[in-house]
Parts: C-alpha cells; sequence; structure tokens
C-alpha cells in the first residue's frame, strides 16, 4: 500500500510484485460460477473509515500565483473523484445490489451480470487510486507532485483490460436495457422510481456512461496542471509522462469504442435486411463501417421549392453506400432513460465507385433530350444486382425535376441559376447603354459614363452576392448522383439524390469520405500498409494513410540530379470551391529541390497542390546545388511594437523561402502565387556548404560542412535578415547534420552530439546522444516534451526530453518489421504529424509509429506499421503538409446573409431614424418565386452616394422648381436619380466580414484541417517485388482524413 502511495517508478513494481504476490488486503473472490464477471480479478476491501476520501487542508501564506492555481486544481482532481467513485457506488448499490437480491428477481442474475459487467473492478481501481491520490494530497504542501501517482495508477494492464471490456460490452447492455423495460414492466418502473429519487434525477444510462467519460476529464485536468507548473519543477516530467499514458490509454479505448460501436451498426443494419446473401455480404470481415449519419433526403420542384423531406440514415462501406429509412419510435418512458436504438428499413443501395458528388453548377447540367428518356421516379438498383420493380412513387424517393434554362436544366434549386443568368443578361444590356451614354453631346448629372459605370460596378457585385448564396446554399446539400434502372433502350440513367446536412462540417466529411474510400479501392492501398504485430483485428479503413498519387520528378535531368529537400508553402486560395478544398490536397505549393549527383548546379520545382494531385507550374533553376529548405513564418509583432516597426504583411511580400547552396550561399525567396523573387543573397565566411537551416523569432540558423553554426539577426522592422549580422559557433569538426528550434534557441547536432545554442547570448550547452563516437545525429524532430533523434549508422532511434536532456526510449525500427535487413538498414528521413512518427530508412522503406499528440512525452506506445509502397533506394525527405479551411467556409451565412441588408440597399440610420425600404430581390432560398414575379425596389449602387455633386443638371420631367431634395437625403425619387452605395467600402465582400462578438467560439470549434504527407526518393516498388532498374525520382503523395478541432 505504501508503495501505491508514493507512486514512483519504485512504488509501481512494488505495487506489480504485491498483485502477484497476493498480499492480506488483496483477497481473491473463490470463483462462482458467474460467467465471466469475474475472469480471475481480485477485490479489494477498501475501509472508508480506516482510508477516508482525500481533503485538501488549509492553503499555506507565501505561495505564488502558480501555486495557488496548482492548488485549485487539484482541488478539482479531488473533486472529480469523490463525484466519479459516487457514481460508480450508486450503480452497484441502488442498481445492481437490489437487483441481485431474490425478492428483486425482475431480472435473471445472469443478465443482471451482464449489464453490470466491470463496473465493480473499475470501483476498485479507483478506490485504490483515491487512497493514494489521499497520501498524497497530505503531503502537498511538502512535495507539490502528482505525476507519477497518475504513472503508477493508470499504466497498469489491468486499468486497460476492465476498461476495455467495460466499453465492448456498453451498447449489449444497453441493449439489455432496452430488451427489459419493453418486456419487463417491473423493471421499467424500478428504473422510474429510482430515477425519481435520486437527487440529481440521473438516469441509469447517465451513470453508466461516466466511465466512458472519464479519461478525457482527467486529461483535461492534467494538461491545467502542466500549463501551470514552472520549468524547473520537480512534478514537470511526471505530469507529462502522466498525460502520455492517460493519452495513450484514451486511444486505446476509443479505438475500441469505434470497432464496438460499428459492429453495433452493422448489425442493427444486418438485421433490417431481408436478403440473406446480402446479410451475408455485411457481416464480411473485408466490409467495413466508414461513416454513418443522419441526413435530410429533399425533393424539389420545378420553381425550386421543397416539395418533401425526410429523415434517413446514410451508411458509407469501404465499397458500398446505403440509405434506410429510420423508426425512432417507442415508448417515451423509456426514450427518456435509455437511448432506443432505431430500426432501418433499407431503401437502396449502390456501389461506392459509382456513387458520384455533384456540386451545384458543376458539370452535372444535362441536355433536355438525355433526360427525356428518364422516368421521373427511378428505383436505385442494389449492389446484389436486383432491382426494385416499378411501382407509385413514395414520399422522399429520389425524383429529377428537369427545369430547362437554355437548352440544360441545373439539379436541385433552380431559381439561383435563374436570378444568376438574369443578372448577367442585365449587366450585358448595361455595358451596351453605357456605351450608348458615352456617346450623349449633352451633360447631365444623372445620366453619364459615371452613372452608368456605376451601374455596372453594382451589377457585378450583386452577381458575386449571387453566387455567394449559390455556394452557400451548397454547404449543407449533398448531391449524390448514384446508377438507377435503365431506361427503356437499355441505356444507364444516373439518379441524382439530394440531402441536407446537419452544418457545412457534415458535408465537408461526407464528400470527404467519399474521395478517400475511392483511393482506398486502388491496388496501392489493398493492401497499403502491414503490421507485423499483427492481433488479427480489424482496423479502420482510415488508420493508416492512404497512398493518392505519385508522379515523377526533375523528369528532364533525373539522373543528374539528386532528391535534397521540399517544403510546404502555405497560401490561401480565395478561388477553390467548397467542396473541392475538402477533397484537394493541404493548400499551398510544394517545394522541391535537387542537386549535386552529376551535375554542378541546382533545380527547384514547384507544385500547385489546390488540387487532388499536385501539378508542376513552375521550375527555377539556380547556380549551385540546394542542399536544404527553409519555411519562414511572419513574426508576430509584440504588443508594444510601434505599427511603424511592424515587418511588412505577407500580402506585400508573400512567403519567405530560403534555400542554402552548395557553394555556402543562402538565397531568400519571396513567393507569392507563382511569381518567386530572390530577396536577398548570404554567405558564410568561409563559403562552407549549407547542410541545414532552422529559423526562430529573431535569427536565423544555418548549419554548415565544417562543424560550424552561422547564426544570422533579424533586422529591426523587417521580415529579413542582417547580412552584415554573421555570427560563427564552432560546434567540432563534423557537419552540422540537424538543426532544430526550440523557442528563441536551436538544438544543433555535430558528430554524436547535440549542442544547444541560445540565439542572443549564442552560449551552448551540449549532451551527448549515442555512446559511440561514429554514429552521428543525422535527425531531429521534436513533439511536445521530447524530441527523437535518428543517426547516420543503425536502426535505432533516441527519444530525449526537451527539459532534462535525459534519454526516455529506445527502439529499434528493424525489429519491428519483417521488410528490413538488420545491420544494413540506417534511418534517411524523420517526421512527426498527427499523432504518427513516419520513418524514412536507407532501403526505401517507410514506417510509421503511434506517438501522443499532445503536450505530453512522444513516446511510441502501439505497434508499427510498414508501407508496402516503397522506394528503390533511400527515402530522401518526408514533408508534412496541412491548412485550415476558413473559418467563413464553415458557417451558412459566411457573407451573403451577414450582408444582406446592405446587398438591399440598406443604410445606416439617418438622422430621422428611418430606413429606406428594403429591396424584394433577397428571398429565403427555400421560398419559390412565381416565374412572372419580378423583384421590386431594387436600387443599383456601388459608389456613388448622390448624384448632385456630377456636373450638368438633373434630367428630369418636372419643372426645376419642384426639387426640393436636398443633396444628402438617402431616399430614392424621381427627382434625384441617386445611386446609394451598397457599404461604405465597396471591396469588403472581397476579404470577407470579420468574425462577429460573441461567435468567435463557434469559429474556433469548426477548425477542420487537411493533411497530406510528401515522400521523395528513385524509383517505386512494392514490397517484396523487385523495382525497375532504370529508375527515376518519384513523389509520393499520401493523403489523411480531415481533423475536426477545437
Amino acid at each position: 500500500m505504501k508503495a501505491a502511495k508514493t507512486g514512483t517508478k519504485d512504488g509501481l513494481e512494488k505495487t506489480k510484485l504485491a498483485m502477484i504476490r497476493k498480499v492480506s488486503f488483496l483477497q481473491r473472490k473463490d470463483s462462482t460460477g458467474e460467467g465471466k464477471d469475474d475472469g480471475g480479478y481480485m477485490h479489494v476491501s477498501v475501509c472508508e473509515l480506516k482510508h477516508p476520501p482525500p481533503q485538501l487542508g488549509p492553503m499555506p501564506e507565501g505561495l505564488s500565483s502558480q501555486q495557488v492555481v496548482r492548488r485549485l486544481i487539484l482541488s478539482s482532481i479531488v473533486q472529480s473523484e469523490c463525484s466519479y467513485l459516487n457514481s460508480l457506488n450508486r450503480i452497484l448499490l441502488e442498481y445492481q445490489k437490489p437487483l441481485l437480491e431474490p425478492q428483486n428477481w425482475v431480472l435473471s442474475p445472469k443478465k443482471v451480470r451482464q449489464i453490470f459487467y466491470r463496473v465493480r473492478e473499475i470501483h476498485q481501481c479507483h478506490s485504490m487510486f483515491q487512497i493514494a491520490l489521499a497520501s498524497r494530497v497530505a503531503e502537498w504542501d511538502h512535495s507539490e507532485t502528482i505525476g507519477d501517482l497518475f504513472v503508477a495508477s493508470f499504466s497498469k494492464l489491468m486499468v486497460l483490460n476492465v476498461y476495455s471490456d467495460y466499453i465492448n460490452n456498453f451498447t449489449n447492455a444497453m441493449a439489455l436495457i432496452k430488451k427489459a423495460c419493453v418486456s419487463k414492466p417491473a423493471f421499467l418502473d424500478f428504473l422510474k422510481k429510482k430515477q425519481a429519487s435520486s437527487p440529481d434525477r440521473i438516469t441509469l444510462y447517465g451513470l453508466m456512461v461516466k466511465p466512458i467519460q472519464r479519461f478525457p476529464q482527467f486529461i483535461l485536468l492534467l494538461q491545467d496542471m502542466l500549463k501551470n507548473t514552472p520549468r524547473a519543477h520537480a512534478d514537470r516530467l511526471p505530469l507529462q509522462l502522466a498525460l502520455t499514458e492517460l493519452e495513450t490509454l484514451a486511444e486505446k479505448l476509443n479505438e475500441q469504442k469505434r470497432v464496438a460501436d460499428q459492429e453495433a451498426e452493422i448489425q442493427q443494419l444486418s438485421h433490417s435486411m431481408g436478403d440473406r446473401s446480402f446479410n451475408k455480404l455485411l457481416n464480411s470481415e473485408h466490409r467495413q463501417l466508414i461513416h454513418c449519419e443522419l441526413l435530410t433526403e429533399m425533393v424539389y420542384g420545378e420553381r425550386g421549392q421543397v416539395l418533401k423531406s425526410k429523415e434517413r440514415k446514410i451508411f458509407l462501406l469501404n465499397d458500398i453506400v446505403i440509405c434506410a429509412n429510420i423508426n425512432l419510435k417507442g415508448p417515451p418512458d423509456i426514450n427518456s432513460l435509455v437511448p432506443v436504438g432505431p430500426k432501418y428499413t433499407v431503401k437502396w443501395t449502390t456501389p461506392l465507385l459509382q456513387t458520384q458528388v455533384v456540386e451545384v453548377g458543376q458539370d452535372s447540367v444535362q441536355t433536355i433530350d438525355r433526360l427525356s428518356s428518364t422516368r421521373r421516379h427511378s428505383s436505385i438498383s442494389s449492389s446484389t444486382g436486383t432491382s426494385k420493380p416499378e411501382s407509385r412513387p413514395q414520399a422522399g424517393e429520389p425524383r429529377l425535376n428537369p427545369t430547362p434554362v437554355s437548352g440544360k436544366m441545373f439539379l436541385g434549386p433552380p431559381r439561383l441559376y435563374q436570378d444568376l443568368e438574369e443578372l448577367q443578361h442585365d449587366l450585358a444590356v448595361v455595358e451596351e447603354v453605357s456605351l450608348l451614354v458615352g456617346t450623349l453631346h449633352g451633360t447631365y448629372q444623372n445620366l453619364n459614363t459615371t452613372v452608368s459605370q456605376d451601374w455596372c460596378l453594382a451589377l457585378q457585385r450583386l452577381i458575386r452576392l449571387k453566387e455567394e448564396e449559390i455556394q452557400n446554399a451548397n454547404k449543407c446539400r449533398l448531391r449524390l448522383s448514384v446508377p438507377g434502372k435503365p431506361d427503356k433502350c437499355g441505356r444507364p440513367v444516373s439518379v441524382m439524390v439530394v440531402f441536407s446536412t446537419p452544418s457545412p462540417v457534415s458535408k465537408i466529411t461526407w464528400v470527404n469520405r467519399l474521395h478517400l474510400a475511392k483511393i482506398a479501392q486502388s491496388q496501392e492501398n489493398t493492401p497499403g500498409w502491414e503490421c507485423a504485430e499483427d492481433d488479427g483485428r480489424t482496423r479502420a479503413l482510415f488508420s493508416f494513410p492512404l497512398l493518392t498519387c505519385r508522379l515523377p520528378l526533375f523528369c528532364q535531368r533525373s539522373h543528374a540530379l539528386k532528391l535534397e529537400a521540399a517544403l510546404h508553402s502555405p497560401f490561401q486560395s480565395s478561388l477553390l470551391g467548397f467542396c473541392t478544398a475538402s477533397t484537394s490536397l493541404p493548400q499551398g505549393y510544394l517545394w522541391v529541390a535537387g542537386g549535386g549527383g552529376s551535375s554542378s548546379h541546382g533545380q527547384v520545382e514547384i507544385f500547385s497542390l489546390n488540387r487532388a494531385a499536385p501539378r508542376l507550374v513552375k521550375t527555377v533553376p539556380l547556380r549551385a546545388p540546394v542542399l536544404c529548405l527553409e519555411y519562414v513564418k511572419e513574426p508576430c509583432p509584440g504588443a508594444g511594437e510601434k505599427e511603424a516597426d511592424r515587418p511588412q504583411s505577407p500580402a506585400k511580400m508573400g512567403n519567405i523561402i530560403c534555400a542554402g547552396l552548395q557553394d555556402g550561399s543562402i538565397l531568400v525567396y519571396s513567393s507569392v502565387d507563382t511569381a518567386v523573387q530572390c530577396l536577398l543573397s548570404m554567405g558564410n565566411p568561409d563559403r562552407c556548404p549549407v547542410l541545414c537551416l532552422k529559423h526562430s523569432l529573431s535569427f536565423l540558423f544555418a548549419g554548415l560542412a565544417d562543424g560550424k553554426v552561422a547564426v544570422y539577426q533579424r533586422k529591426v522592422g523587417d521580415r529579413l535578415w542582417d547580412v552584415d549580422s554573421c555570427r560563427l559557433v564552432s560546434l567540432g569538426s563534423g557537419p552540422v547534420s540537424s538543426l532544430l528550434t526550440l523557442e528563441d534557441a536551436v538544438w544543433a547536432s555535430c558528430g554524436n552530439r547535440v549542442s544547444i545554442i541560445q540565439g542572443s547570448s549564442l552560449h551552448a550547452q551540449s549532451f551527448e546522444a549515442h555512446s559511440d563516437p561514429d554514429f552521428s545525429v543525422s535527425h531531429m524532430v521534436r513533439s511536445g516534451g521530447g524530441v527523437w533523434m535518428a543517426f547516420t549508422q543503425g536502426s535505432s532511434i533516441h527519444l530525449f526530453h526537451t527539459e532534462t536532456l535525459e534519454q526516455l526510449q529506445e527502439v529499434n525500427i528493424s525489429a519491428r518489421t519483417n521488410h528490413l535487413t538488420a545491420g544494413q538498414v540506417c534511418v534517411s528521413s524523420l517526421l512527426i504529424c498527427q499523432g504518427l512518427m513516419w520513418v524514412g530508412t536507407s532501403q526505401g522503406v517507410i514506417l510509421t509509429f503511434p506517438v501522443p499528440s499532445l503536450q505530453g512525452i512522444p513516446k511510441i506506445t502501439g505497434k508499427g506499421m510498414t508501407s508496402l509502397n516503397a522506394y528503390c533506394g533511400p527515402v530522401d525527405f518526408l514533408v508534412a503538409t496541412s491548412s485550415t479551411l476558413a473559418s467563413d467556409l464553415l458557417r451558412r451565412d459566411s457573407v451573403f446573409n451577414g450582408s444582406e441588408e446592405d446587398a438591399n440597399g440598406g443604410m445606416a440610420e439617418d438622422d430621422g431614424g428611418q430606413r429606406p425600404e428594403r429591396s424584394g430581390y433577397t428571398q429565403d432560398p427555400e421560398v419559390p418565386r412565381l416565374r412572372g414575379e419580378k423583384p421590386k425596389h431594387l436600387l443599383l449602387q456601388y459608389r456613388l452616394r448622390s448624384t448632385c455633386q456630377l456636373p450638368g443638371k438633373p434630367l428630369t420631367a418636372q419643372p426645376e422648381g419642384n426639387q426640393r431634395a436636398p443633396p444628402d437625403v438617402l431616399e430614392h425619387s424621381l427627382e434625384d436619380g441617386s445611386i446609394y452605395e451598397v457599404s461604405e467600402d465597396p471591396d469588403v465582400w472581397v476579404r470577407g466580414r470579420p468574425v462577429e462578438w460573441g461567435r468567435e467560439g463557434e469559429v474556433r470549434r469548426n477548425k477542420v484541417t487537411s493533411t497530406a504527407i510528401f515522400s521523395g526518393g528513385r524509383g517505386y516498388r512494392r514490397v517484396g517485388q523487385a523495382g525497375s532498374a532504370d529508375s527515376e525520382n518519384t513523389l509520393m503523395v499520401w493523403q489523411l482524413p480531415l481533423t475536426l478541432s477545437q
């Protein structure tokens, strides 16, 4: 017990030994034949009188602000744990115990034990944790450490096992409760009485879901504790290790819950199918559920009005799409106690590869001749090849509503396109009128070239607003083109099915998942990865990266140039469509540098990433081979920095990219879109090759081949560096092969040692990374509180703590796969991105290892995966690219609805507090407008506020004496042909509207990130197969699913 209280590493070992030796306070319960409920676990009897709950004493005087905050967080941990244990006690004492009593045998004991499976073991784990927590709280003012206690308590395999069993059984437990409520009225009354008598009125479901939520709560509390722990504090490393353990545990439990939920959904769907052969296909081990969601199917009329709508459950499997009707109806009293699972009726199924996402305005228009042969209601064929017989259309069935517009039809609400075409027609007419106005001989105040040009500008803006409205209407409309029954001539017919998604994020997720699911069917991804330690469990389809494409590099000079480096230059394209952004690669440009080999020159190829595959857009030849590249972020100005001292904005200078050359020079480029301009050229005194580049807020560091680091300081008020500020720091005789920046310092590797250089003082502190001097550090990557290092020899990688410089882990990658030759392989590239560490090897094989992604220690905690797509030579580089979708794209009314009033002629209130009459132009997209109905009181307006200041007299039929309207009255009248401005800034719609007060949280919640990994090397081969002898430089693109974060 003392070992459990201390929580140290020693204490953890002693606790394990105590568990093995069965010491007196652990008593094994005799087997009672109660099935799987015991499982050999030892039950612990904890006396509350002997071990009272933890209680924090009064706060001492003289504490620092951080110490006060840490005490408050500790108090939250204590209260949270007491509340959690109380909930577990209520499950055991108020529900399980009464149900097991003979006089209350409403359910059989076997079913009761199945419902509350592993609750007692979870309670025992946390009872032991509470005893140790009480001891640590009592000593808090002397030790102030708690991280090691979490490590000792929750790193046990027993904790993982009991929580895994509970989570895997949770869905089954809820199904048993639901079935018992329907078949056993006495059980339903029992649950109602227990809820009514509880002080917080919480249901049994609310209590039983708490174990699933427990570890995310722990993680949040420890994150707050770590933020308020100083660097030199003894609790800092234990807290980071605790975060690592808890995140690893939570990830494993989440994965198991995902598998359990997927199996439950498949089983529920399978029971709804009457076809046995289809049930067999659903339950195949090769079929996986990727995504499912409740959507609303919409049926539109000819004028764009909604005729019918009905909720559907859409299932995306790895090779099929299923649409099902749902029946959520159940007894209201049961629904309030436990979620009642739905019953499904399959409406249609279709193969995934024949399902296409059709966006509004894309190439989805079809001629009327083709549509004339299409039935108004079509039944969609199932994946088994059978088709539904033709029958009367039912509510919600997919239908086509042809609306002829200039020989074409638009699938979906056609009104928006009709309005757009009318505006385009009016613009063409006004442009002709403007030309005619220019031929007038007289000078008229309200009829001249200035006025007619303003009309054109106003119409152009209305066109852009209409396009924005179309885009906004498209954000929550998922349009799927699926195959239907052939027509009478046997020709294939596609049916358009339109679904309304709950949010733009849901729409993006569906488009992205459909896109990646099709990529997963390619030959390169079936299979794409292999696990040497495979446990036989089915892995999620998107649990590993997908090879999207591969393309050649330096085609004309493939044998003369060697791949050296690559980087991502982010660039947000406003022209990229809403859903195109969800299927394309992360926005921006990929720079790939080459040099060396048999060539004395270098070259950079720039690829555009604003599509599903990279596209070469520019080639930049250089005088010397390029050895390294560095993308420089724009520095954030300090609070006290003056406006004049701020660096130029990226809009003026563009992205800054530095290239290190073999001749010792550093070229600084400005990249705006595809334009590349050299801004600065720097060199070092010895003209030594620049092997690596890294930057911090104020400095640029260059690792040289002669064992020195060149440090350049940034100019005051500029984004560039002072050429004359070069300072050299000598580290050794070997080359400086790797740099890593941490805050304003840099880690530089020279031989088997790593030096930490402070940028301002150039003070260096070094430590030994490997005991063998022949093992030089070649790569360094950081994640959280750790740095992983690879070496020029050997297949081992080492993990070091960033603060104590202590080695925390060593992993031999050749032992984690069957496709590497031990003793003949080394690490050629290293990368950490989104919880995965990518390891490129000298034999062309790529491996990935899961690592924690929070502020903890990035220890390798899971099984490694080996890519079956490899290179014929070493993996020359690994580069991560990511971009976040603009927040306005994730709102339904990003621009149009926010500026609706302005677009309709709305102005700020005048002196009388009145507003001009709104235009009838803008309507609710769901409200139909009659074909003959025309918008009223639409005022063309852009820049001109009034024409009174223009030369000439007003052109009017009224006598001059009746013109009383003052020039500053914002009122449309016959006397004054004024053109009122839509906005004070006519270009505001180009930049987008700022985030409104009170909606910052919404924007933060809707952060969608697109991520891809690029790898470079020579040739291509499948692992286990020989590659091409005449191989060329190859770029492989690996794509990951979109991630939603807060």
